[in-house]
């Protein structure tokens, strides 16, 4: 595993250009042809992107988050709120616990309070066209934060950790994972996916695919429920209740008598364990399961062996880049994007800058984590540091 971990580090950001051919270079949507340039608005050179002219320090930054439906969320808040005060601007961060109805409103509010510049992080990217319109009318620079927004040409870039790659370091945990268990293989599993109005959860879907369906067809992997479809497989709204509730139906038909569950793909910590909740319920042992977010309870449960393993995407880093790209548009200055090519969202192709994320398992979750994050701390404790 730390041989996978290093290999998939060190191809770093650069290799999203290579990883999008696997995703048939779309992995946000269709429209625009794959490759095509952004809209000549977005002022983008090579892999540098200018937008606009500049803002005055003291500025108003519009930070639109979705519900708090994750610690990483949570997070996010307030670090934008302390970063972008110590950067000398005026924060106005929200969540939209409302969902998307709610968002619409708060980013019209943003604009009419005058904001500068906005952060989104979407509810649903595909809902937010008429306001995101009228940001560029009003000449405000508009950054997807995590989640691509869709069908729209009023979105400037795109900020993220590789999601796809997220998807192909779970798909290789999984069956790392399996590989290291008492039973040979063919091995049981089941597929959970995210939220069908996240736009991240298609690429996650898609990476942790382009690994195991190769072993579904070979027949190394059984998927028992024949769910194998990111429509079959999704969880509304990111919600624990709604995964375990779908486990809860696929262990009652499927998983009967001596038939084992021997593998769990999860597209995030919190459904992880909604899924684990699942399992103990109906009399099963611990299956090797995947996970993301570096939660600080699927922290502990990598360290206990239980959740087989996460991925550290640190919050403040991608929070800290956010800041200081904002910092440079305020001056009029570029940033610079690694990925020009991969992510369209049915209108343009979104210039993006991408982080990149590590797989942690019970080998490095003691070593990995900053120690001032909620992450590190809980590996602290664990591992008695």
């Amino acid at each position: 595993m730390k041989r996978i971990a290093t290999a998939m580090i060190v191809l770093g950001a650069s290799a999203a250009l290579a990883l999008s051919g696997c995703a048939g270079g779309e992995r946000g949507g269709t429209g625009a042809p794959a490759g095509s340039q952004p809209a000549a608005s977005g002022g983008l050179n090579g892999n540098q992107l200018t937008l606009g002219s500049g803002f005055a320090a003291g500025s108003k930054i519009g930070v639109s988050l979705p519900q708090k439906t994750s610690e990483n969320w949570v997070l996010a808040e307030g670090l934008f709120t302390d970063q972008l005060k110590a950067a000398g601007f005026d924060p106005v961060v929200q969540f939209a616990n409302g969902g998307a109805p709610e968002q619409q409103n708060q980013i019209s509010a943003m604009i009419e309070q005058g904001v500068k510049l906005l952060v989104v992080g979407a509810v649903d990217g595909s809902q937010l066209g008429s306001q995101l319109a009228a940001a560029k009318q009003a000449g405000i620079p508009v950054i997807a934060y995590d989640r691509l927004l869709m069908n729209t040409d009023a979105v400037d870039m795109y900020m993220a950790y590789d999601n796809f790659k997220v998807g192909v370091l779970q798909g290789t945990a999984l069956l790392e994972g399996l590989g290291k268990t008492a039973k040979k293989s063919p091995w049981n599993i089941e597929l959970i996916s995210g939220s069908p109005n996240d736009a991240n959860s298609k690429p996650f879907f898609e990476g942790a695919m382009s690994v195991l369906q190769p072993k579904i067809d070979d027949g190394t992997l059984k998927v028992v429920s024949g769910q194998v479809t990111q429509q079959q497989t999704a969880t509304a709204d990111w919600k624990a209740e709604n995964a375990q509730k779908r486990m809860d139906a696929i262990l009652s038909a499927n998983y009967q008598g001596d038939t084992s569950l021997d593998g769990i793909l999860s597209p995030n910590d919190t459904l992880a364990r909604a899924a684990l909740t699942s399992v103990k319920s109906a009399g099963k042992p611990n299956p090797v399961i995947t996970g993301q977010d570096s939660e600080v309870e699927s922290v502990k449960l990598v360290f206990q062996g239980v959740q087989y393993s996460t991925i550290d995407k640190d919050t403040k880093t991608f929070v800290t880049k956010v800041v200081e790209y904002i910092g440079k548009i305020a001056q009029g200055q570029p940033v610079e994007v690694n990925d020009v090519k991969s992510y369209n969202n049915g209108v343009k192709v979104v210039p993006a800058y991408l982080l990149t994320p590590v797989i942690v398992t019970k080998d490095n979750v003691c070593t990995q984590y900053a120690p001032d994050t909620a992450a590190g701390k809980a590996a602290a404790t664990v591992c008695g540091k």
